[in-house]
């Protein structure tokens, strides 16, 4: 089983919010998934995740691939944090 670690889109037509899950890469975008590790509002400014940090890098040592989107989240959390 691949695990990957990606958005997962809710809210309505012209207002989207995303869920980082951490999800079976053979599931569907909106479908099952194993862990809810945060959330994303592209809408909002200024800060807009909402990361556990603990758990991505859990997930990222046991082989979970954190898609393009998720992994710049998680680079920018970290640098968030560090400061």
């Amino acid at each position: 089983m691949s695990v990957s670690i990606r958005l997962r889109r809710e809210g309505t037509t012209n207002s989207p919010y995303y869920k980082i899950v951490v999800a079976d890469s053979r599931s569907p975008r909106d479908g099952k998934f194993i862990e809810i590790i945060g959330n994303y509002d592209p809408k909002k400014d200024g800060l807009n995740t909402n990361l556990n940090l603990d758990r991505a890098d859990y997930w990222i040592s046991k082989g979970a691939q954190p898609s393009e989107t998720v992994r710049s989240i998680i680079l920018r959390t970290r640098k968030l944090t560090a400061a």
